[in-house]
């Protein structure tokens, strides 16, 4: 099982982005061999900052997509994450982290996923979760 963050949708979808050769790469490898996931907060996150760093159009085809696919399964939070992730900001309230982070790590404890698929390094250092 693996969580795909919003870094490995942005790297995949945005040609200039400093890791998209390397997320592509690892799109090839995971896609249809490993059992993905991501929230809502993630997808959300995704198209804020398409939107930002792309045209409308773009991003909105984007969204279409990340809604309609099957090659993951959408979490979606429940009052127990959020508040879980509340306490996760408390904790790290020094590094800057955002709430969807927060909302991803108390998402993956709670399904019990351990991998993620990420170019954001504080995943690794702060949650010792493993990064493809």
């Amino acid at each position: 099982m693996i969580f795909v963050d919003t870094s490995a949708f942005i790297a995949r979808y945005i040609e200039k982005d400093q890791y998209h050769k390397k997320a592509l790469i690892k799109w090839k490898k995971i896609i249809g061999k490993s059992k993905l996931y991501t929230s809502n907060h993630i997808i959300d996150e995704t198209i804020t900052l398409l939107l930002r760093k792309t045209t409308s159009t773009f991003a909105i085809e984007k969204a279409k997509i990340l809604y309609t696919t099957k090659a993951f399964e959408t979490m979606r939070s429940d009052i127990d994450d959020e508040l879980m992730a509340l306490e996760v900001l408390e904790k790290y309230k020094d590094q800057k982290l955002s709430f969807t982070d927060c909302l991803s790590v108390a998402s993956m404890k709670r399904n019990k996923i351990r991998k993620i698929f990420t170019f954001d390094n504080h995943f690794k250092h702060l949650f010792g979760m493993e990064t493809i």
